[in-house]
């Protein structure tokens, strides 16, 4: 007898809970051995080229090395935040404030995964869970869904192996991967993890459970000509070109100050970019290929999504040097619908614009924040720390990477501070619950116990100042 998707989600949920149960009985050092065991299993290198290549022939996007490269990074470094790390009961103590706090776990979350970044994605999400005494479900895109399988039962095989529950990490399988699943799973579990597109994520945010999402993507730098151009175009083509761009965090949008155009034009040559020009015809026929319904709607071309640089000038049927990676196309004109190259692209292709000085170009990144991108991220090539703190300042991002390959680094690095993570909060700018790259510690609850401590309460001449008390009884 068939069940329908409702009754299947059910009965993962079950499961879930069940193996969560036991879980909550877990050690600190259970929890760690768990949580290293499976870092370790899934970064191993043939492991990871696997399942690099098993979701770029499934999906059609992306590169096997890539993907591999970005288990590495993304899983060990997520292990890496996490080991050593207290997650289980008493997790800090404030003796001045009588304060203690306990770690507590959310039961069973629901892990909404991308296809973009299917690899990494899902191990990354059940170490979170396992650090933190939940149980995970795994729900992919459909272009994903054999691949999250396949890393899904690794996982649990690692687990069986250390004496934990398999179902403490379980995904949908194929046939059941659709919308209404992800739907009816963002319904029953108790928390919901969504790493996904804009009407996904919203869509775990009106679920009725709680939940943390990301923004759209859609990052701008400015290169302003202080730094060595060579550098810094070296820096943007290998963010622009690795995995062909399939992670929202890539420089979609470039802004150079006139003084130094031609000069970055060249410099991102000689890396492997071409320039197509304002007036060019070629500009049209790229446009009609990546929108090729109205770009309105947003509604990119799935032929040109994460597909490389050649293959995207193949299809729009305009010449480029062998060895070209990235494609810039000029957009100085106006914002919006009808300038779309000023949005997001997910495909090694840039809009690129001047600006007269730095002033121009925080309004120019403004107006492009305006028409899509708030709260992620933005970056700036310079060697004057003024431009840095007042475009810390005024944009509406949660991270500015400076003199950075934006790529490589928002969502984390080794070389930078930024949490490793594949779950991106873009604030309420982005229309979610976090300003910060989630990581295990947003999958827990806590306890907090009060004791008695003497009185701090202040009298108010010291608390206020004399002149604050002065003016109000005047």
């Amino acid at each position: 007898m068939s069940i329908n998707s409702e009754e299947y989600i059910a009965g993962l949920v079950a499961k879930g809970h069940a193996a969560q149960t036991i879980a909550e009985s877990f050690t600190q050092e259970k929890v760690d051995e768990l949580t290293a065991a499976v870092a370790y299993a899934l970064t191993q290198p043939e492991v990871a080229l696997k399942f690099g290549e098993m979701l770029v022939e499934e999906s059609g996007m992306g590169v096997p090395g890539d993907k591999q490269l970005k288990m590495f990074s993304k899983v060990k470094g997520s292990y890496y935040q996490m080991k050593g790390r207290k997650s289980v009961g008493l997790v800090e103590i404030d003796e001045e404030m009588g304060m203690e706090k306990y770690a507590k776990p959310m039961g069973v979350i629901g892990a909404i995964i991308p296809v973009t970044n299917g690899e990494a994605t899902p191990v990354v999400k059940s170490l979170m869970a396992l650090k933190t005494r939940n149980a995970v479900i795994l729900a992919p895109h459909p272009k994903a869904s054999k691949t999250n399988w396949a890393v899904t039962e690794m996982i649990r095989s690692v687990l069986a192996k250390f004496d934990a529950p398999a179902d403490l990490v379980q995904a949908v399988a194929p046939e059941f991967v659709s919308i209404e699943s992800s739907q009816q799973l963002m319904k029953q579990v108790d928390f919901i993890l969504a790493t996904g597109g804009t009407p996904m994520v919203r869509q775990a945010y009106s679920s009725g459970v709680p939940a943390i999402g990301v923004g759209t993507g859609n990052v701008i730098t400015v290169v302003d000509g202080t730094t060595n151009l060579d550098d810094t175009a070296d820096l943007i083509v290998r963010s622009k070109s690795f995995d062909n761009a399939t992670s929202c965090s890539t420089e979609n949008n470039i802004i150079v100050f006139e003084d130094c155009y031609d000069e970055f034009a060249a410099a991102m040559a000689r890396k492997g970019a071409i320039l197509i020009k304002e007036d060019s015809p070629d500009k049209q026929k790229l446009l009609k290929t990546i929108w090729p319904e109205s770009p309105a709607n947003h509604d990119l071309s799935k032929y040109v999504v994460a597909q490389s640089a050649a293959k995207i000038a193949e299809l729009a049927g305009i010449s480029v040097p062998e060895g070209t990676r990235v494609i810039m196309v000029e957009e100085n004109g106006g914002y919006g619908n009808d300038f779309p190259f000023t949005g997001e692209k997910l495909s090694p292709v840039a809009g690129v614009r001047k600006c007269k000085d730095f002033d121009d170009a925080v309004d120019k990144m403004l107006k492009i924040l305006d028409y899509q991108g708030k709260g992620h991220s933005c970056g700036i090539h310079t060697t004057i720390k003024e431009r840095v703190a007042a475009l810390s300042e005024k944009m509406p991002v949660c991270k500015v990477c400076v003199n950075f390959p934006q790529s490589l680094t928002n969502s984390g690095s080794w070389t930078s501070g930024f949490p490793m993570s594949m779950t991106l909060g873009c604030g309420t700018w982005g229309h979610n619950s976090i300003s910060h790259n989630a990581t295990w510690k947003d999958l827990l609850n806590f306890t907090y116990v009060s004791r008695p401590i003497p009185s701090f309460q202040p009298k108010d001449e010291d608390l206020f100042d004399k002149d604050i008390i002065e003016k109000v009884n005047s």
